[in-house]
């Protein structure tokens, strides 16, 4: 939950401030090859500060990417996962997610869509799509 409001507070006109994750090489590797659209769900992608590969950024309130973050905390081998064409997610707050997070992947992506954008699967779907084509899955049974 920390993570959600520390992705969306806005930093200067037309830039928000998305917090770089600090992965290993490898798996920043496989970030910086993700190839991220100029839309996401009809917004325009925006500035993001700090400048990252590993970020992104869509529309205001801001949909958030960050790729490279750790595994979420709360993520469990029993969590409830969503599973949208082909790549599971792992949301927070459970309840009502806001943040999404891709696991089973080499790369943990996790992506922030304020409730304006609900439901947030089309999001999901999108981002998952280049997701599923650039990072590759973890063997069967590991998240």
């Amino acid at each position: 939950m920390a993570a959600a409001a520390a992705v969306l507070v806005g930093c200067g006109e037309g830039s928000v401030r998305v917090a770089a994750p600090t992965p290993d090489a490898a798996t920043a590797r496989l970030c910086r090859g993700l190839r991220l659209p100029a839309t996401v769900h009809g917004q325009h992608a925006r500035d993001v500060s700090p400048d990252s590969p590993l970020t992104a950024a869509w529309g205001s309130p801001a949909i958030a990417l960050r790729c490279g973050v750790p595994l979420p905390a709360g993520l469990r081998p029993t969590s409830q996962l969503q599973t949208v064409n082909g790549v599971d997610w792992f949301g927070v707050p459970e309840d009502r997610p806001v943040t999404w997070t891709a696991v089973g992947r080499q790369a943990y992506v996790e992506v922030t869509i304020p409730p304006k954008y609900a439901p947030p699967g089309d999001v999901l779907i999108e981002l998952g799509d280049e997701i599923t084509k650039t990072i590759p899955a973890k063997p069967e049974g590991q998240i």
